[in-house]
């Protein structure tokens, strides 16, 4: 099976990852229950007037990726893919209250038109003109991984040379009222969290998107090489230790051939056991967490991935990331761990471009 390699990285999140020296300017939030990302100025990427009819999602992801494709010096993809947990939200919330202001007469179809998921996969291509495999996975916090996995088969199968592949999720406020209802977003009296030791159930809630150009060469400016990825849906506690070994086994590896490990940590006491177990698989790797500087969503993972591309490629862990004080003199393989309360675990092994 040919290798296939992380070519570019761009993320739009809490923090100013559009920055080139965002690196040196992590600010971990520990008392916010919502943290909103941090916006582009869109109308240097988009034009006016349709900037006014896109929703957060659809304006992150068509900027993130219009990154991305120029940092690969790709202008048209073979494919585009795109995973995300609840789509076009802002859209889909505006449908159904318009159908109850108007008792379900005289709607106007455009908020539903541009509510469903693949919207923004849709977008890109209109953008592009590309007529390309366009393809939107929607499996809760597995849907970037699912997406990197088809990207992965396209390229190894020949059917494509270079594959633009990302995940965006936004909020909207009905949704985090409801999320805070039913106690998916902690209380205000949990705050500020400990994430890697809390005691109480719930998140912070986040957003983001990032998109990356996977391709079958290897370029100068190449982040990583993406080696195997793994999903499961349900998985026993008991069952954490075996499920990450046999996926190291599958791969030739062992856990100590695990330069750096990163874990999902997202501050709810319930299902971070599932990470606590897998940290001790791995004492002597450089363990690292991450949401205590994006916030929890769908595509998390999509952050995390952003950041353990740049790790891999300037071989350098960010202090603000470390759980443990363990650093090796060459990062060459780096696992990460996620999963969203206790459901879709999955895991990416990645290599050193």
């Amino acid at each position: 099976m040919s290798a296939v390699y992380i070519n570019s990285a761009a993320c739009i999140s809490v923090q100013d990852t559009l920055n080139r020296n965002f690196l040196e300017n992590l600010k971990p939030e520990y008392s916010t229950l919502v943290l909103k990302a941090i916006e582009p100025a869109y109308k240097e990427f988009i034009p006016p007037a349709m900037i006014r009819r896109m929703s957060k999602t659809v304006k992150m992801s068509s900027v993130a990726s219009h990154h991305a494709l120029k940092e690969a010096d790709v202008e048209n993809p073979d494919a585009i893919i795109v995973g995300t947990g609840i789509g076009c939200s802002q859209d889909s919330e505006k449908f159904l209250k318009n159908v109850l202001d108007n008792n379900e007469e005289f709607l106007t179809p455009t908020y539903f038109i541009q509510s469903t998921h693949n919207t923004v996969a849709g977008q890109i291509a209109l953008g592009l003109q590309c007529h390309a495999y366009n393809f939107t996975y929607v499996n809760t916090s597995s849907s970037l991984e699912f997406s990197l996995l088809d990207a992965k088969l396209q390229i190894t199968d020949g059917e494509a040379e270079n594959v633009l592949v990302g995940s965006t999720d936004e909020q909207t406020e009905r949704t985090m009222e409801l999320y805070q209802l039913n106690k998916t977003i902690k209380k205000e009296e949990n705050l500020p969290i400990d994430y890697l030791n809390s005691t109480s159930n719930g998140v912070v809630w986040g957003e983001g998107a990032s998109f990356f150009v996977l391709g079958k060469e290897k370029s100068e400016n190449s982040y990583a090489q993406l080696n195997d990825i793994h999903i499961i849906n349900t998985l026993e506690l008991e069952e954490t230790r075996r499920f990450i070994e046999d996926f190291l086994a599958k791969n030739n590896l062992l856990a100590q051939d695990m330069d750096a490990v990163v874990l999902g940590f997202s501050g709810d006491a319930k299902s971070d056991l599932y990470y606590k177990k897998a940290a001790e698989l791995f004492i002597g790797s450089s363990l690292m967490y991450y949401k205590h500087l994006s916030g929890e969503f769908n595509t998390a993972s999509g952050f995390s991935t952003f950041m353990a591309c740049h790790i891999l490629k300037n071989q350098e862990i960010p202090e603000v990331m470390m759980i443990n004080d363990l650093k090796k003199r060459e990062i060459r393989n780096i696992l990460l761990y996620n999963h969203l309360g206790g459901n879709d675990h999955s895991l990416v092994l990645l290599g050193k471009a």
